[in-house]
């Protein structure tokens, strides 16, 4: 069950990027090109997510478990520290230079588009990078 689940979750959240535009590296760049020629319409796309998650969040608190009764995982280092917002710039500049990021990255992957994977490689070369340096050094 919890497979079939993952699946049709995947499936959903992939037609969702498809069909928002968020897969649509233009699209993207043209929500976060705020001096020019600003397209709001990502906007709704992103309040009606953060509507879902913050329903989905505070019923998974109140219930204290998944729907399929599995404790959660919610995350609990909250501290805001230099590693966190070095990484956060660094993810906001790559999605604006580039229009992707990770997951519409795999539905480009699974179009056939080679931006896809040129995004996911550096992404994962970035990855293995940040490994390499000291937890307390960033």
């Amino acid at each position: 069950m919890y497979a079939f689940i993952s699946l049709i979750s995947g499936i959903l959240f992939g037609l969702g990027l498809l069909l928002s535009g968020m897969a649509n590296p233009a699209v993207v760049q043209g929500f976060l090109d705020i001096f020019g020629a600003w397209n709001p319409a990502l906007m709704w796309v992103m309040v009606g997510a953060l509507l879902v998650s913050f329903i989905a969040v505070t019923l998974v608190k109140k219930r204290g478990k998944t729907l399929l009764n599995e404790p959660h995982h919610l995350p609990t280092n909250t501290p805001i520290n230099r590693r966190l917002v070095i990484g956060g710039l660094t993810f906001g500049a790559g999605w604006g230079l580039v229009g992707i990021c990770p997951a519409p990255a795999l539905v480009l992957v699974g179009q056939g588009i080679p931006e896809g994977l040129i995004f996911g490689a550096a992404m994962i070369a970035g990855m293995l990078l940040t490994r390499l340096l000291p937890a307390n050094k960033c």
